[in-house]
């Protein structure tokens, strides 16, 4: 009698080595997982390392909020109470107007828009729990203890589709990070853990630091109608993320950097130094428009502030340029074109 099983059926049918007759490929078994993929283990409960209370840029203590963060949110949150003043005060006077009804109406689109969003994770997402991505699970219950959270936030898988990206949020008391399935291909039992557990740190950095508050984000309504000055503060918030997710994790940073530098598969290719040495090379006015209209850190510039953790990461200008360094058996700077055992370059 022929068996059910369509692996089964392969061995009686000849094929490629290692056929899977459901994926129509040939590599791997999806009841394993994709390459480099391994089972995960059952959960166990974190041991929060020690720590120091006093707030710094190094893993030993607590994660620093950037320098700049609080002086450009007070400066965003005057303005965006001088515009609902003004709005209110149009619209007593009796002039409707599509930005008026839109400033007016903020704290509603705003409640209710957190609220579409959190119910959207909760009927789709899989929500990562000790018998559900359970390494996941355990980074975000980490992350929480590290940083002092009274409740662990809760933390849902959603399918990325390909795209590298996660992100935090909350509605009402709920507080919750979302990742997208494609990072646990560079994470969790794959391939790069502290990858993992840098983003999940980074994310629930934002909650910890109060990114993602009601009324701290009610504050930062006029944010997309502030060129330059709105950017820069949600850049800041997103130093203060990373300076969370690398007293998380440090060891993960460059795994997380490289990841959103070439993708899940040619992350490794990629050198984290040699990148991040870039940010004090790259110049010009068209680099500095591009960092100052976005809404996180250039990545070179990013890579740079993770690296060189004795100062808050650059908003506007971009670092000052190391000294040269000289490698062994590679002439001083500037003589490039004089190597060892040939000519040097004639005289132009």
């Amino acid at each position: 009698m022929q068996s059910d099983d369509p692996w089964a059926r392969t061995a009686a049918q000849p094929g490629p080595p290692g056929w899977n007759p459901v994926t129509g490929m040939s590599g791997w078994d999806p009841r394993v997982g994709p390459p480099g993929w391994a089972p995960q283990g059952s959960y166990a409960p974190p041991q929060i390392p020690p720590h120091q209370l006093t707030r710094g840029l190094s893993p030993w203590g607590m994660p620093a909020r950037h320098s700049w963060e609080i002086p450009l949110l007070v400066v965003v949150v005057i303005a965006t109470v001088l515009a609902y003043a003004f709005g209110i005060g149009l619209l007593l006077m009796g002039y409707f107007d599509q930005y008026v009804i839109l400033l007016i109406t903020a704290p509603l689109l705003l409640w209710f828009g957190r609220g579409v969003n959190y119910s959207t994770q909760r009927v789709n997402g899989v929500r990562m729990s000790p018998t559900q991505f359970p390494e996941g699970y355990r980074m975000v219950v980490e992350a929480a203890g590290r940083f002092g959270m009274a409740t662990v936030p809760d933390a849902y898988v959603v399918t990325g589709n390909g795209q590298i990206n996660a992100f935090a949020s909350g509605h009402g008391f709920r507080r919750y990070v979302v990742i997208y399935s494609d990072l646990f291909e560079i994470g969790g039992a794959a391939r790069d853990p502290d990858a993992l557990a840098f983003i999940i740190g980074h994310e629930v950095g934002h909650i910890a630091a109060g990114h993602v508050s009601y009324w701290r984000q009610l504050g930062m309504f006029l944010v997309p109608f502030l060129p330059v000055l709105g950017d820069a503060l949600i850049r800041a918030q997103e130093y203060t993320a990373d300076n969370h997710g690398f007293c998380n994790r440090p060891v993960g940073a460059s795994g997380a950097m490289r990841t959103l530098a070439a993708g899940k598969y040619l992350n490794s290719l990629v050198g984290f130094d040699e990148m991040a040495d870039r940010a004090a090379r790259e110049r010009g006015f068209f680099v500095w428009v591009i960092n100052a209209i976005s809404s996180h850190p250039v990545l070179t510039w990013r890579m740079w502030a993770l690296r060189d953790r004795s100062r808050h990461g650059r908003l506007f200008l971009r670092p000052n340029p190391p000294a040269p360094q000289q490698y062994p058996g590679y002439p001083p700077p500037g003589q490039y074109g004089e190597i060892p055992g040939l000519p040097p370059n004639p005289p132009q």
